[in-house]
Parts: structure tokens; sequence; C-alpha cells
């Protein structure tokens, strides 16, 4: 599976500081989260020092089998790369209490997208791989800082709260969200990682963080529908919904939508 999909994977793991999940013993067995680079990696694995740890930066294929042979089902990414401390996208993670709620991802990711729209912003979908959707807005590399991004993301959840406030909530507290989908905005800070796209998941049916077309986010859609067992099939049958993804961040008009924040106030 690594094999087939690493062309359309790695440009999202190209020189990021990665975090995996190994399953040593399958989904059903205890799982860990590694940062550091075992003493055993063979030499060709890159590394990466940051903040004491020795991160394995996977850009190359033997990187990547060798990550898969260690049992590592779920690969993790932070925002930016190791050459900038700016994040190189932004990143609506849009998270139902439930997969009975997923309708829910939808209808938030249908809104955004719209927004987006509004401001001229190109805009990419995938699933999570468990029970939501996530957003990408790409951005030009070295440009805007978190703080930039917060401004904006911070708006947009709010006025999606504002217009479904009985379906969406900024409530960090899970306990205090009762059936609504958190949008989390947060989660988009320095630091913080996001599922790489097309990364497998460590649930019962091996879920994978599946790139969307916009026209297949409908009522009809649910995470169940992207096992491992099927990725394969359908980039044959497709192109890849983010093969345009690296020419948007060169062109996305995100410093207009800055100047109207500020002209605003916001």
């Amino acid at each position: 599976y690594l094999m087939s999909v690493s062309r359309y994977m790695l440009p999202f793991l190209h020189e990021r500081l990665l975090t995996v999940v190994r399953y040593p013993h399958g989904a059903a067995g205890e799982s860990f989260y590694q940062k550091n680079c075992p003493d055993y990696a063979p030499d060709y694995i890159e590394t990466h020092h940051y903040e004491g740890i020795d991160y394995i930066v996977c850009n190359q294929l033997e990187s990547l089998i060798w990550l898969g042979n260690q049992l590592a089902f779920e690969f993790h990414v932070p925002f930016q790369t190791i050459h900038s401390e700016k994040p190189s996208e932004i990143v609506f993670d849009l998270d139902p209490p439930s997969r009975k709620e997923f309708h829910l991802s939808v209808t938030a990711a249908l809104m955004i997208k719209e927004t987006c729209d509004r401001l001229q912003l190109t805009t990419f979908v995938k699933t999570s791989g468990n029970k939501g959707l996530q957003i990408y807005i790409p951005l030009p590399e070295n440009q805007f800082s978190y703080d930039d991004t917060r401004r904006f993301t911070e708006l947009v959840a709010s006025y999606l709260v504002e217009q479904e406030p009985e379906h969406f909530t900024i409530e960090r507290l899970k306990k205090n969200r009762g059936h609504k989908l958190y949008v989390d905005y947060i989660q988009h800070a320095k630091g913080k990682t996001i599922i790489a796209p097309y990364s497998v998941r460590g649930n019962n049916e091996a879920l994978v963080a599946t790139p969307l077309n916009w026209e297949e986010v409908t009522e009809s859609l649910s995470p169940e529908q992207f096992p491992i067992t099927v990725i394969e099939k359908r980039l044959t049958q497709k192109t890849c919904p983010f093969q345009s993804y690296l020419t948007a961040k060169k062109t996305q008009p995100f410093q207009a939508v800055i100047d109207g924040l500020n002209a605003k106030g916001l």
C-alpha cells in the first residue's frame, strides 16, 4: 500500500518532522507514539534535531517503506517544514462526537468552502480516517505567521457557531460539547500535528485519511467508504484530488484576507 501511494503521500511528508504511531501487535494491540529516531535505524533514514528530539524526516520511498516495516500505521506531521517557523497551510479539523454525526462534518465543510470561495481562497478536503473531515488552505511558504492564521481561523470557526449554534461548537472540553461538532481551529498551531494525506489509521477498519473531490462531499459521504483496500483502485480510476495543491500554494491570495482583517480592526 505504501509503495502504491508514495508518489501522492511523500510530498506531504517532505521536510517535515514526523511523528508516527506504531502498532507492533496490529490494530487490536497496544500502540505507541514515536518521535525520536531509534538507534537501530539504517543510515539512509534522514533526521532533524529539534527541541531535543531527533525526528525522522521522510523524504524518500526507502524511508517510508522502512517505517511501514516497523508497523508505523499513522503518519502525523506539523503544519510547517523544518526550514520555517511559519505555517505552510491552514487546516480546519472538523470533529463530530462520533461517526453517527459525520453529516455535521459535511455541513461544516461546505460552509467553510463557501466562505473561502467568497474570499477567492482555494481549499482542499480530506477525511480524517476516523470520524470527521479536514479542510486545507495551502499557503505560500514562509510568509504568514501563526498569529495571522489564528485571526482567520478563529473568525471562521466563530462564524460557523454563530450560524448553526445547535450543531457546532468551539468548546474545548468534550464533556461540554454534547452532540455538537467541534470546529477545531486551536489545533492549527506551532508544535501541533495533523494526520498526513493517505495515512492509514489504527482503527479496526484500517480507514485512510483520504483526499476528496469537493463534489464527493455530500450527505451520502461516510468515512467507512475509504478503507485501505479501496485506495489503490481509487487512484487508478481518478487523479488525486490534491494534485494541484502545490500550485495553489503559490497563487493563494491570503494576503488580501489579512489586509481585510487589518482594515476592519480584527
